[in-house]
């Protein structure tokens, strides 16, 4: 951070406090609107992990006068405010360009938005822009009807706001935050807003920010980027399960600590995935991922972290295009090893599927490699095969010094009739037939053990464990692994919820299925010859599941 911002941000602090305070009385008034003088500006901060260099900063006004700059080498940055309309629409976008900030069928950039209420009269006022003022500007947003934060940034004009509307709209993130905001110094809670603090007055504000994990969420139907989410250094979500509504409680202390934990392990497994292997809310108890489950997998003194970066509705394809590899690309270090477990959700691939049948083929489907072993993709277009699309991640890991695995996905509960019971058949294909629209078939496990071949990388192959552990357990003892829940053990999972008695949901786990397929992956571990410095890391085998 510059030393100029450092002061002019410390020497406004008090000055911005009381103008907003008082604006905020009249913000709602036309006679106020434009009431700025010559020399007004904002000027702020733009953290997304750390500052962000050479970001595009927009200013868009209630009206949709725009104005634009970019950060210096330390994030910082400064725009005129005179004459325009609140409130004021900020978006930083680092890494490519504000139009991409809306697709998911290449890698999008970094982008945040944050709003500001009133316009300072005759001074200069802080405007900062991080993960926080990003799910507020997405749940003022939703309120209105868009379907996530860009939407709103880039519509020409808006609505009117009430302050009532600022308020309800930063109200979720005090409750989450209150305990950390207290922790860092924060004595005013209620009334903190991140984006018009003084962050060069608190090193633990910004410290605290650059725990978090932000990203944008997909919206299934359109395939547009919709609502904000965020999750702290061990990918626990705090929000964006849902597009408005409480946070989870941020833990400073354990955030701290996982950072930590993470940095200063010797060795560090990398989950590359769907749902089947994510870490889920509380609120969702007793569902779980097999990689939250995994590292008790590996003894006390082991020093070995497991990350699960892996997130919920995302194929191989768009867990890259859509930013959520990149969490964890940039902690992977030499020695380390990458766990690349997708399939599940690449083979949504069928245009004619009601609703969402074209936005998956646009962002989310990739395509398996024929009968013959080899990848097919759209003419001009290989990084829809499958094949590449595991190829990229590949490449990656090994690029960073880091080992790739290869993964096939776990079993869902199907027999071969399509029922949801045992006995479990290999599901992770798919065929022509009528009504469907696939521009290609194929396997997905077999493509994935083509690519292992190919490049000589150590596979597990999950799914044929795991229906074995299925028609093992049987009808019904899979409900006990399998997310079938009591509302009784959780009201969350009320008679109309997937993963309910009443709607037993035969693809993801609940805790003992999570124990479970994370046993099945040591054990797997222990019988790869290529793995087995991973392996030597283990605990003791305890029995099998």
């Amino acid at each position: 951070m510059t030393c100029t911002l450092a002061i002019k941000q410390s020497a406004i602090a008090k000055t911005s406090r009381h103008a907003l305070l008082l604006l905020g009385l009249c913000g709602a008034l036309s006679a106020c609107q434009h009431t700025t003088g010559d020399s007004a500006q904002l000027q702020g901060l733009v953290i997304a992990g750390q500052p962000l260099a050479n970001a595009v900063v927009t200013l868009r006004d209630a009206q949709g006068e725009t104005r634009q700059t970019t950060t210096d080498s330390h994030g910082s940055y400064s725009l005129p405010v005179q004459g325009l309309t609140p409130p004021l629409r900020l978006s930083a976008v680092a890494g490519g360009k504000s139009e991409d900030c809306q697709q998911n069928a290449t890698l999008r950039p970094i982008c945040m938005a944050a709003v500001i209420e009133t316009l300072p009269a005759t001074t200069t006022a802080i405007a900062n822009i991080n993960p926080l003022t990003d799910r507020i500007v997405s749940d003022l947003a939703v309120a209105q009807g868009f379907i996530g934060p860009q939407q709103w940034i880039d519509a020409p004009a808006i609505a009117p706001l009430t302050p009532s509307a600022f308020t309800q709209a930063r109200r979720p993130m005090q409750a989450g935050f209150a305990q950390a905001l207290k922790q860092v110094g924060i004595r005013d809670v209620d009334h903190f807003d991140p984006a018009t603090y003084p962050l060069t007055d608190n090193s633990a504000l910004q410290e605290m920010l650059g725990l978090l994990n932000h990203n944008r969420n997909y919206d299934n139907n359109t395939g547009s980027v919709g609502h904000t989410s965020l999750s702290d250094p061990g990918f626990r979500p705090l929000v964006g399960l849902q597009s408005s509504g409480a946070y989870e409680v941020f833990d400073l202390s354990r955030a701290r600590q996982e950072a930590a934990a993470i940095r200063q392990a010797k060795t560090r497994v990398f989950i590359v995935g769907d749902s089947t292997s994510a870490v889920y809310e509380q609120l969702r108890y007793p569902r779980m991922g097999w990689g939250q489950m995994l590292e008790a997998q590996f003894a006390d003194n082991a020093s070995v972290k497991v990350v699960v970066g892996s997130r919920a509705g995302r194929s191989s394809r768009d867990f890259y295009n859509g930013r959520w590899f990149a969490q964890m690309e940039k902690l992977i270090q030499p020695g380390d090893y990458v766990f690349i477990n997708h399939g599940h959700n690449d083979q949504n691939c069928d245009a004619s599927k009601p609703l969402r049948g074209a936005a998956d083929v646009a962002n989310l489907c990739t395509y398996p490699n024929n009968a013959q072993g080899q990848p097919q993709y759209p003419a001009g277009k290989p990084e829809l095969a499958f094949y590449h699309s595991l190829e990229r991640y590949v490449k990656i890991a090994r690029e960073r010094g880091a080992m790739p695995v290869l993964f096939t996905p776990t079993a869902r509960i199907k027999n071969a009739q399509g029922v949801q019971t045992t006995p479990v058949v290999h599901s992770h294909l798919t065929r022509h037939k009528p009504g469907s629209d696939y521009a290609f078939v194929g396997d997905y496990s077999q493509t994935i053990m083509d690519l292992a071949r190919a490049e000589k990388l150590p596979l597990i192959d999950l799914e044929k464990a795991s229906i074995a552990f299925a028609n093992r357990v049987g009808e019904p003892g899979w409900r006990d692994y399998w997310l079938v829940v009591d509302k009784s053990i959780n009201p969350y999972y009320s008679d109309t919820m997937g993963g309910s008695t009443q709607l037993p949901d035969g693809t993801h786990f609940q805790k003992n299925g999570a124990e479970a397929m994370a046993q099945l992956v040591a054990n797997a571990i222990r019988h790869q010859p290529e793995l087995a410095p991973l392996a030597a890391l283990l605990r003791q085998m305890s029995g099998s599941p």
